[in-house]
């Protein structure tokens, strides 16, 4: 990963699908699919403070060496306190001793990584003292990969790539491309985000993963999966091997959607915690531009009521 010193699995287990804003597996099924997927060599797991799932992670790893999983979080937090308490849950409830990559959550610019010194200088503190290995930034914007090229501080970048550039807010997915290769002539690791689109591409399977595979400048790809059917389908294609043509039609045909309740009360706070601007309010409730949608579920977790997820 760059140079981190971290060797990681070309395949990242994106552990955001199978936790309570998407499938909401209970927490023996979804940590059975982490263990299988160790268990064919996935190393490499992503998650951040609001999937709420470090209990998955726990439970997967109990009776084995804290080496078998390199394990990357991500937190929302700007200070230096909030930055203390990300750390300490994170270690608290996975049951881990440290953390190998500790990310600042969707930034967007340099002005955003300033914004968050306070809680980028507690990291760098904590990165000294053993409790994370690196320090990075996760992001939509090509603005902000750009940015972190002048920060010596930031040793993992994790973008989101794909083959359309869906969730890209300001640039194409060859301006992201370009900036990506910066980083790593830097020295920066990468790990890509969302090689299918949230799930939207998902009809485009082999052709995405083809493309984002195809990349030489991106160390690992995180994929989000749910079931053993996806994790042997990527297995497959990452490995080089041919993939079921049953399990490729199965996984083509699958379609996942933002659900808004018809009771939904139209409070707003998921269309503020929308990112993309795929979110409106009209006649009193939340309803969704399907355009813009890429599927993340970050705005259930803004729904106190629970009347919106992915399906």
């Amino acid at each position: 990963m760059g140079r981190t010193g971290i060797r990681v699995s070309r395949l990242c287990f994106g552990s955001l699908t199978l936790s309570p804003l998407q499938a909401n597996l209970c927490v023996k099924e979804g940590a059975g699919l982490i263990e299988r997927a160790m268990e064919r060599g996935v190393n490499f797991l992503d998650t951040a403070e609001l999937y709420d799932n470090y209990e998955y992670i726990k439970e997967a790893m109990k009776g084995k060496p804290r080496d078998r999983l390199v394990l990357a979080t991500k937190t929302y937090a700007y200070t230096g306190e909030m930055a203390k308490e990300s750390l300490k849950k994170a270690l608290n409830e996975t049951g881990l001793g440290y953390i190998d990559i500790f990310m600042l959550h969707e930034q967007e610019s340099g002005l955003t990584l300033k914004g968050h010194h306070e809680a980028i200088e507690y990291f760098l503190k904590a990165r000294e003292k053993g409790y994370i290995r690196a320090f990075g930034v996760s992001t939509h914007h090509v603005e902000c990969v750009r940015a972190a090229l002048e920060w010596d501080e930031i040793q993992v970048i994790h973008p989101i790539v794909n083959l359309r550039g869906l969730g890209i807010m300001d640039g194409s997915v060859d301006d992201m491309l370009e900036a990506v290769k910066a980083a790593r002539d830097r020295g920066k690791g990468i790990y890509a985000m969302k090689p299918l689109g949230g799930g939207n591409l998902i009809r485009n399977f082999r052709e995405c993963l083809e493309f984002v595979l195809g990349i030489p400048h991106i160390d690992s790809i995180a994929i989000g999966m749910q079931c053993d059917q996806e994790l042997e389908a990527n297995l497959a294609m990452f490995e080089g091997r041919p993939v079921d043509t049953e399990t490729e039609a199965a996984l083509s045909a699958r379609e996942r959607r933002l659900l808004i309740e018809p009771w939904c009360e139209g409070c707003g706070s998921c269309v503020s915690a929308c990112r993309q601007g795929a979110l409106y309010l009209s006649d009193g409730k939340a309803h969704v531009n399907r355009d813009r949608c890429i599927l993340c579920g970050y705005c259930a977790a803004n729904c106190g009521n629970f009347y919106i997820k992915v399906v």
